[in-house]
């Protein structure tokens, strides 16, 4: 086999999800959707969920179109009895759990950080961290029975140094990327891995408010390398590397991918 074959041949295992089954919350649009098409192509199965059904299954008529295997689940990821139910769907349907990808995020509140009251603090916490962390232990069981799983929690670079007029939001984020080192570290003996992303600021609708405000748009841009901000595709790119096999030693690490904005 010619050295360039080989190498096909290398990528394409690596990166292979055939037979495995990916679960993705927040997953209707933006990075979650990105996600969700290239676990699918990769070849996972793929359970998309949010909180509005009617959107999923618009969604899941897309990629059913391509002849992927989506299904759709709605699920509130604050609600306990909900995140019960989307696993218990998952399995139903599919059998056993893979892949899971805590995407799903809030951000009520936007000023300083004295103007955030309980109820925003604590919907922060709970759609933030809380549902990560609950969902992954849901999940946990179906990793170890086949002892093997990968988790990947969606931070942001708040997480790493908190952003002005972010400020519980930032926290919440950087608490995820510590439980993601935590569930790394005591769960890596079941071959559980566990890692994060911490985007910047992608051109999503969650962060429409920064980017469509061209006077606050330009002044980002003026403090990034790269000199753009990312698309939804480039983190679902980085989510498919720590799914797969080629991220098979990467566990507790937390991947920036930001232009180059907290160089």
């Amino acid at each position: 086999m010619s050295y360039i074959w080989q190498t096909i041949f290398f990528m394409e295992t690596l990166f292979n999800l055939s037979g495995r089954v990916a679960l993705i919350t927040g997953a209707s649009k933006g990075i979650g959707e990105a996600a969700a098409y290239l676990l699918a192509k990769a070849g996972a199965k793929v359970v998309i969920s949010s909180r509005r059904q009617e959107e999923l299954d618009a969604l899941a008529a897309q990629f059913n179109a391509e002849g992927l295997d989506v299904l759709a689940v709605a699920c509130n990821v604050g609600k306990p009895e909900d995140l019960q139910n989307l696993v218990e769907k998952t399995i139903a349907h599919y059998g056993t759990i893979d892949i899971l990808v805590n995407n799903a995020a809030a951000n009520p509140s936007f000023g300083p950080v004295e103007n955030t009251d309980v109820a925003a603090f604590d919907k922060i916490m709970n759609i933030n961290l809380k549902a990560p962390f609950e969902l992954s232990k849901l999940v946990l069981p179906y990793f170890k029975s086949q002892k093997r799983g990968s988790i990947v929690n969606i931070s942001s670079i708040g997480g790493i140094t908190p952003e002005q007029y972010l400020g519980i939001y930032s926290v919440s984020k950087a608490a995820l990327i510590s439980i993601t080192q935590v569930m790394a570290k005591e769960w890596g003996q079941h071959n559980v891995r566990a890692n994060v992303v911490c985007p910047g600021l992608i051109q999503t609708k969650f962060s429409e408010a920064l980017w469509k405000d061209e006077k606050m748009l330009n002044r980002f841009l003026s403090q990034v390398p790269s000199g753009r901000i990312g698309t939804s595709e480039e983190i679902g790119a980085l989510i498919l590397f720590l799914a797969s096999d080629a991220a098979a030693y990467c566990t507790g690490a937390t991947f920036v991918a930001d232009g180059g904005l907290t160089i």
